[in-house]
């Protein structure tokens, strides 16, 4: 980089800890200070995903000392060229894609759409509660089609991904608008959030730590700390402070069944969370008869309550059992109205026993 003007240039100068954020949308050239440390070269390195690995890059070290170095190297070794330290910086002449291109891109067509097409100068953030729940449910749908030996599943994933994303980019683009705050303080917030509640991972400084065997030796052990920590953020004075109510109620149900479980008031294993199930099942069937149907509703309520704690105690989530229950339902029923068309039979019209027929046969073909 020697007789390189820095002005003529427009040489950037950029902290290797921000390197992701604050050289968005650049192409070089970039001067890169603070690359004190082989995980900060890593983490620079990985910042440009539509780097081909080929593209040259310059690592200078204790510049002006005896000790000198100046290496040209390829993106794909930048962290695996020298051992970097307190006197390590980057010269990167010219990148072949913007750090952050597409989401910058994707960042912009948001506020575009807000200021110029109709629907979305009018939504707010309750209109839009609707399509942010049917994003995230899709989103679980993409999840479980996931199949390894199909790559083309991961597609349904990413366009999944990206519809939900948008929901994110959306509200807060109408937080934007509104003088509150930015996708900028959404980002930041997550980002100094999970490195306060890793600190087996970062130090005080929030820099990741040496590994060594003084570590958490679990994943409990994490989870209890991860507790701990967000206690203490939030000053919490209920086990139960957090949990959204708006959760699906076999969700629900089944976090605040944890939660009571981490202070001891839970069976201590699934033999106890059985009986429940009878009790309550035998409640049940007492209100039937009586017409006090705000009873029956209680006392249903407390059953399903009853069966999501067997679940907890034989680490199922309700909420997937259910769904996949349902689904096979569906799949059992959409294959009697099959053999039912083949057949000439009209369901609407068809009694019990010949409905039973084609569902016994439609699950003996499953088996």
């Amino acid at each position: 980089m020697r007789g390189i003007d820095p002005v003529e240039a427009g040489v950037r100068l950029v902290d290797g800890h921000d390197f992701a954020t604050a050289a968005a949308g650049e192409r070089g050239p970039l001067l890169v200070a603070h690359a004190h440390a082989n995980w900060v070269l890593s983490q620079i390195k990985l910042a440009v995903d539509g780097a081909s690995g080929d593209e040259p890059v310059t690592i200078l070290q204790a510049l002006g000392t005896p000790d000198e170095r100046i290496v040209t190297t390829r993106w794909a070794e930048l962290d695996r060229t020298l051992e970097a330290d307190h006197l390590t910086s980057l010269w990167i002449p010219e990148l072949a894609a913007p750090v952050g291109a597409e989401y910058v891109r994707f960042h912009q067509l948001a506020r575009t759409l807000r200021e110029q097409c109709p629907w979305d100068i009018e939504q707010t953030h309750v209109s839009l509660l609707p399509y942010l729940l049917e994003e995230t449910y899709e989103v679980v749908d993409a999840v479980q089609a996931l199949d390894d030996d199909d790559p083309t599943t991961d597609e349904l994933l990413i366009e999944e991904l990206g519809d939900l994303l948008y929901q994110i980019e959306f509200h807060a683009t109408i937080a934007e608008q509104e003088g509150r705050f930015t996708i900028a303080d959404v980002a930041a917030g997550i980002h100094d959030k999970l490195v306060r509640r890793h600190p087996h991972v970062f130090g005080r400084d929030g820099e990741p730590v040496a590994v060594s065997g003084t570590g958490p030796t679990s994943v409990e052990t994490v989870l209890a700390k991860w507790d701990d920590i967000k206690r203490d953020e939030k000053q919490r004075t209920s086990v139960f402070d957090g949990i959204p109510r708006s959760m699906p109620a076999l969700a629900y149900a089944a976090k605040v069944g944890a939660k009571a479980s981490k202070v001891g008031f839970d069976w201590p294993d699934v033999d106890g969370a059985f009986p429940k199930v009878v009790e309550e099942t035998n409640e049940l069937r007492t209100t039937i008869d009586d017409g006090d149907a705000a009873a029956r509703r209680d006392e249903l309520g407390d059953l399903l309550f009853a069966v999501v704690n067997v679940a907890r105690h034989l680490d199922i989530d309700p909420e997937l059992a259910l769904r996949a229950a349902t689904d096979k339902f569906r799949a059992r029923f959409e294959g009697v109205e099959r053999l039912a068309a083949e057949r000439m039979i009209d369901l609407r019209g068809a009694d019990l026993d010949t409905l039973d027929a084609l569902w016994d046969e439609v699950k003996a073909a499953d088996r």
